[in-house]
């Protein structure tokens, strides 16, 4: 694990359950940029490569599901 990967960690173990619905995530990001303006370009990198990721799906190999299965299931 990186370093920078105890978040995500965190993350998981927290909240690794829940379903959330993209607007809910999109509303927590918004709010991630206000606090910390200075993050908002890595924000909306990630907030990009997130819209796009099916568009890249073919690409993997792999289909990649709404909830993140690999297995296409």
């Amino acid at each position: 694990m990186y370093f920078t990967d105890r978040g995500i960690e965190e993350l998981e173990e927290r909240r690794g359950t829940e379903h959330v619905p993209v607007s809910w995530l999109a509303e927590r990001l918004r709010d991630f940029v206000d606090e910390h303006p200075d993050a908002e370009s890595t924000v909306d990198s990630l907030a990009t490569w997130l819209a796009r990721l099916d568009d890249d799906a073919g690409d993997l190999g792999d289909e990649v599901s709404v909830t993140g299965d690999t297995n296409g299931g």
